[in-house]
């Protein structure tokens, strides 16, 4: 008889202290996971608060080392929270590996980095990445719907958007070409870089007015490029928008709705709500669904 196939071991959740620990870590629909969640929210919006506050140098000024002080013990707590996911995880390696994993790490990491090349620190501001998780926390899952339709959105107009820039970017080399030829040195367009420059700020309608052309005819190329901003403006917009409607009826043909999916807190992908474990990782989903 044929050997029979040996299946996969799923990784059981873990017991005991770690059990414990793993319960208020990952399962927000549990009474101590809650409190974790939003304590570590709060705790998020305070450190990426004082990153930059600490920016301003009279405030920086005013509060002397406080600041170095508190972002010190926020990457200390950072850090020991990192460490607590690490251990609370049946599989290490694919939480540390997974988005979230990635962005935790991140969080603390500018800081520690920042002591062999100072004013790292600053990008401690990652940390507001880690806000992501209010979608799991909250319940809000209804939001994945529509970050789902974006997704699509984007990735269907993906192929018109590429050629809008293109005719874009041909555009801009024309207009910036032309504007040396016909403006020069006199009037500031020393290249066509210069041009091209010129062609960008105007035709966005930013309009810095550091360069500006002298001649009645370069005045008019201008006008008809300020003219033309306002059409080439309007392009992505409807492009965008033609998409996501219809990504939108693809998202709700799907039926994919909250009450139908749950996130592995691991690897991050979407499985049934019946499911026990994650499909792709092999992770338990927690018991709240």
């Amino acid at each position: 008889m044929p050997a029979e196939p040996v299946l996969p071991s799923v990784p059981l959740r873990p017991t005991g202290f770690r059990g414990r620990v793993y319960t208020i870590i990952f399962e927000t629909e549990t009474k101590g996971g809650r409190a974790f969640d939003v304590v570590l929210i709060w705790a998020i919006l305070l450190s990426v608060g004082i990153v930059l506050l600490e920016s301003v140098e009279s405030i920086r000024a005013a509060g002397g080392g406080l600041f170095e002080i508190a972002e010190w013990i926020f990457t200390g707590l950072f850090t020991l929270e990192y460490a607590l996911r690490l251990y609370a995880q049946p599989r290490r390696l694919a939480y540390a590996r997974s988005f979230f994993g990635m962005v935790d790490l991140l969080a603390v990491l500018p800081t520690y980095l920042s002591l062999f090349f100072p004013g790292l620190h600053a990008f401690g501001v990652i940390r507001m990445f880690r806000l992501l998780r209010l979608f799991r926390i909250f319940k809000l899952l209804r939001y994945m719907d529509e970050a789902r339709v974006l997704g699509l959105a984007l990735k269907s107009a993906q192929p018109k958007i590429t050629v809008f820039l293109t005719t874009l970017a041909g555009i801009v080399i024309s207009l910036g070409a032309l504007m040396y030829l016909i403006e020069g040195r006199e009037s500031g367009f020393t290249s066509i870089p210069k041009g091209i420059y010129w062609a960008i700020i105007t035709i966005t309608t930013v309009g810095y007015g550091d360069l500006v052309p002298r001649t009645m005819l370069g005045q008019a190329i201008a006008s008809v490029a300020m003219i033309l901003g306002y059409a080439i403006i309007a392009v992505p917009t409807g492009i965008v928008s033609a998409e996501w409607t219809r990504a939108a009826r693809t998202v709700d043909q799907d039926g994919a709705r909250e009450d139908t999916f749950r996130v592995c807190q691991v690897c991050g992908h979407e499985g049934s709500i019946h499911a026990n474990y994650c499909a792709h990782c092999g992770a338990g989903f927690d018991s709240g669904g």
